[in-house]
């Protein structure tokens, strides 16, 4: 099972250099259909999971120091608010930009594997379809270059 969430992380990546001319807007959420979106459990399937996730983060010694200081129900919020609007569900993200949320955290790509190492596990506990999963990860590779080394 690890490695298969270690090839599809690989995966993850090579969509990421496949779709850089992709932009991932808001201006795009609004057309996408609501399907992902209830395809993750709606808003309380996407809170559990982005709880799990968070949980996950602060046990892999790989990148919880880059959590030590964050308000972590935060957190906890925005992250479930933006999958929510990334996924197509009513949510309205009020955060940040992905470049200003990164900024002088120098994400390492090792460490950005790691982190999406984490999401997967969270999804399969949640026992997300590998398609649902496969989808979500592909809207968020597109953010990639704004995680990396900023």
């Amino acid at each position: 099972m690890r490695d298969l969430s270690v090839f599809r992380a690989l995966l993850l990546i090579l969509t990421v250099f496949m779709s850089h001319q992709v932009a991932a807007s808001s201006d795009t959420t609004a057309t996408r259909s609501t399907a992902l979106y209830d395809d993750l459990g709606g808003h309380d399937g996407i809170r559990q999971m982005m709880e799990t996730f968070v949980l996950n983060i602060a046990e892999d010694e790989r990148v919880v120091h880059h959590f030590v200081n964050a308000d972590i129900e935060r957190f906890h919020t925005q992250i479930s608010e933006h999958i929510c609007e990334l996924s197509g569900g009513p949510c309205i993200y009020k955060g940040a930009s992905m470049p200003e949320v990164h900024k002088g955290m120098n994400i390492s790509r090792a460490e950005f594997n790691a982190i999406v190492e984490n999401l997967i596990t969270a999804m399969e506990t949640h026992d997300v379809a590998v398609s649902t999963q496969n989808r979500l990860l592909a809207i968020l590779a597109a953010m990639h270059n704004d995680v990396i080394q900023r």
